[in-house]
């Protein structure tokens, strides 16, 4: 058992140290770019990055362990020659991975995915300089040579070497060889291995992609497949730009809802929350009683829509003004999301500090990548929580959130801006609370879990209210997303995608009700166009306040989308090609629909 455990360890500090060695490489070859890093930013980065080279090695050491289990079966010379086999094959296909990133890397500036191959036959390959393939070539061959060399000198002998033991050795290398799912998971939390992980710099993104493991990102890239690109076949280019400008028109004017022109800014996701748990909205009674309290003291807009169907998609559309797509997220591809604007750099240009809290895991979806980019001057996850108060499945409750968020308010000095995302009215709906709605069902548990929520949130505004900055202060309300209680909706039903935009706040001038369609992608221009001006990098987003705003919505579900418009409904299934239900739909409408999902797809595809 010793011989084998021992080779076990020595594999895995060989492909942890191809992984540095790999690192390295690629701030050589970027020299430029690692300049602009300090010492202090490239050790980091190395740090960081050694959780997502666990994880790669992982699965490198999990079929050595599969080979090392196999050997107290197996003549020991078949054991040492498949052993080398397999690890020679793995360095050079790495390794191979490895160099062409870092001369692709120069040319993109994201760590190499899938994307090389859809641009196989279109000639980039021939138009690269032969001293660079030479170079590429070269490296490659230096890289795969030591490590085969150090394999043969260190471990290959020690393979050879390996004796008889007992059967119940077996049984041990198996049980090691499993738990390499823990490094190539990443965590024992909700959130699997994502590039987020390894995320640190809030505004250096070199020094982030440094950290990045170009294998593991190639590798899972490839099993996200076709997914990553989207087909733009409506129309000619020009007709879907007329038709989604259109959308769109062209405006200076506004109405004014607030008293002053810099508001402090707070902003809260809720999750889950569907316009059928708010009474003013057409929702059951009594769930969600301080929300719909607090409808009637500010400005509700009542036609209003989730852009997708998760909170990283939700997130996405709320803040940076992006829409969701009906197969993937683009939250979870760092080399699209660095490219999209967000709200929050162009508040801290406005004088605005800005924090981030959620009681849940930063790494979940790519979180840390999207928040780390977004400048956020402090971010609060559940690791600042005492372990007492982390009962959750998916971290801290709301009520202990909303309380930590109150005192880093009482701290917070100038103007400031503040992002809450909440987590309690996510399944499995297990909230430290037993409301007056009874049942043990998952509608039943649903709608308690959001009456909690709406406790917890009650309270956080009426204490908001008795401090000094609330006459200064702009609450932005709305919800991640929404969720097919109550009714059992069906996942492409509009009334899925309904959710509450509640403004409040001392800054705003009175209550007030907005009829205008829109959706979660239109509150970045809405917000900027009441502090200063809307911006046009936010491409799909409008302000629901402009004079002459065109009244729609769109929403995404699994490969599919909903367009929306007053007295207009449609809704297309793209694996069909066909409108699955409409109501007073026609040609127009099905044409912009169209318009809209090719753009967002052209778009996407573009990043």
């Amino acid at each position: 058992m010793r011989q084998r455990l021992s080779i076990f360890f020595a594999l895995c500090s060989f492909w942890l140290s191809f992984m540095i060695i790999g690192r390295v490489i690629f701030l050589i070859n970027n020299i430029e770019l690692s300049a602009s890093l300090t010492a202090q930013e490239i050790l980091l980065a190395m740090l960081n990055g050694l959780r997502m080279d666990a994880s790669i090695s992982g699965y490198f050491l999990a079929l050595s362990g599969l080979l090392l289990t196999a050997s107290v079966f197996s003549p020991k010379r078949w054991v040492a020659v498949t052993l080398a086999a397999v690890t020679i094959t793995l360095i050079a296909l790495a390794g191979l991975i490895i160099v062409a990133d870092m001369e692709l890397y120069r040319h993109w500036g994201f760590r190499m995915n899938n994307s090389p191959f859809f641009y196989m036959g279109s000639g980039a390959v021939g138009s690269v300089d032969l001293l660079v393939i030479v170079k590429l070539v070269g490296t490659w061959i230096l890289l795969t040579a030591f490590f085969s060399w150090m394999y043969f000198k260190t471990i290959h002998a020690r393979v050879k070497e390996i004796t008889k033991t007992k059967n119940s050795t077996a049984l041990f290398m198996l049980v090691l060889s499993a738990l390499m799912f823990i490094p190539i998971r990443g965590s024992f939390s909700v959130a699997p291995m994502n590039s987020g992980f390894v995320y640190f710099h809030k505004t250096k993104a070199y020094a982030n992609h440094v950290a990045i493991n170009v294998i593991w990102n190639f590798l899972y890239s490839l099993q996200k497949g076709s997914n990553d690109n989207y087909p733009e076949n409506f129309f000619d280019k020009q007709k879907a730009a007329q038709l989604f400008t259109s959308l769109y028109p062209t405006t200076d004017s506004t109405v004014q809802l607030l008293n002053t022109n810099r508001p402090n800014i707070i902003f809260i996701i809720l999750e889950s929350f569907t316009a059928d748990v708010i009474e003013p909205l057409g929702g059951v009674a009594g769930v969600a009683p301080n929300l719909s309290k607090l409808c009637k003291e500010g400005i509700l807009f009542e036609q209003f829509y989730a852009s997708g169907d998760r909170t990283d998609k939700g997130v996405i559309a709320i803040l940076s003004g992006y829409p969701a797509q009906p197969t993937t997220s683009i939250i979870k591809n760092p080399s699209k999301t660095q490219s999209l604007p967000q709200l929050n750099p162009l508040l801290k240009q406005l004088g605005y500090r800005s924090s981030f809290i959620y009681g849940g895991d930063i790494d979940f979806a790519n979180f840390r990548s999207y928040f780390t980019v977004g400048q956020y001057d402090h971010i609060t996850t559940m690791d600042d929580f005492d372990d007492a108060k982390n009962i959750s499945k998916w971290g801290i409750h709301d009520h202990f959130m909303f309380n930590k968020a109150l005192a880093e308010l009482d701290t917070t000095t100038g103007l400031f801006t503040k992002v809450i995302l909440t987590l309690s009215s996510h399944e499995p709906f297990d909230v430290p609370f037993k409301s007056h709605i009874q049942g043990s069902d998952e509608e039943s548990l649903f709608l308690n879990s959001c009456n909690y929520t709406d406790k917890s949130l009650g309270d956080f505004i009426e204490a908001l209210k008795q401090k000094p900055f609330w006459k200064n202060t702009l609450v932005v309300i709305t919800a991640d997303h929404g969720h097919r209680h109550p009714r059992n909706k069906a996942i492409q039903d509009k009334e899925r995608f309904k959710i509450p935009l509640l403004l409040l706040g001392g800054a705003i001038k009175g209550d007030t009700t907005i009829h205008t369609m829109g959706g979660q992608t239109d509150i970045a221009n809405t917000i900027l166009a009441q502090i200063d001006k809307p911006h046009p990098e936010f491409k799909f987003s409008k302000n629901l306040l402009a004079k002459n705003v065109v009244s729609f919505a769109t929403y995404f579900f699994n490969d599919g989308y909903g367009f929306l418009q007053p007295n207009r409904y449609v809704v297309y299934d793209n694996p069909g090609k066909q409108f699955l239900k409409g109501i007073n739909v026609d040609d127009q409408t099905k044409d912009l629909s169209q318009a809209y999902q090719q753009t967002l797809f052209s778009d996407y595809n573009s990043r």
